[in-house]
């Protein structure tokens, strides 16, 4: 088949006329490095070899462009990559390549990431739990950083906070307490947490 012409396109690509017809969208900076000009014929395995090159080139500098503005999951980054640039087979590469690189680490982020949910966001275990393992983070490890952070007295800390930021006149009011423990229930505690920590606000105002 001749490349009967090439012509840019947005987002870094270069339109394909093959025998003079549109045909396929590559990385322009790959087909740049190629060599290739309007007149010289490919072959099928050179256009696939061409095809993959881009792929790979595409997969690499999403992966690049996700980790510069925030950490990711091996997994997470590699659902983002294959939706948006490239195969999953370049995707699933290119989050190889940046996990050799020392860019791309599972434990460092689900560490990152529990704390940010536990002490931020105000969550319970179990909704750090469906978090983490949303991310593909392993088993072992979500068990591991659970268990660093059971502590009954912060659980019950952190469910005071969220009433008292966002359910005020729960203790008088049934309607907002309803919606305070369904809140909280979504947000990861059990309702034996949220019944102890409001049975000790009560404590507390009744102590005053």
């Amino acid at each position: 088949m001749e490349l009967t012409a090439a012509e840019p396109r947005r987002k870094g690509l270069t339109q394909l006329f093959l025998d003079g017809e549109a045909a396929v969208r590559v990385d322009t900076e790959t087909f740049l490095r190629s060599g290739l000009k309007p007149g010289d014929l490919l072959t099928d395995e050179e256009l696939h070899s061409l095809l993959q090159a881009s792929d790979a080139r595409r997969a690499r500098e999403k992966a690049l462009y996700l980790l510069e503005h925030r950490s990711h999951s091996k997994r997470e980054l590699t659902e983002k990559i294959a939706r948006t640039a490239a195969s999953r087979e370049a995707a699933e590469a290119a989050a190889d390549h940046m996990e050799e690189l020392g860019l791309l680490n599972d434990e460092s982020f689900a560490r990152d990431y529990a704390r940010e949910l536990f002490s931020r966001k105000k969550f319970g275990s179990r909704r750090v739990r469906m978090e983490l393992s949303l991310k593909g983070i392993d088993s072992a490890l979500i068990d591991e950083l659970l268990a660093e952070y059971a502590d009954e007295e912060a659980e019950t800390e952190n469910v005071l906070s969220v009433l008292q930021r966002r359910y005020g006149g729960w203790e008088e009011d049934e309607k907002i307490r309803r919606r305070a423990v369904a809140a909280l229930q979504r947000l990861g505690y059990s309702y034996e947490q949220i019944r102890r920590a409001m049975s000790l606000s009560g404590e507390e105002e009744q102590g005053l």
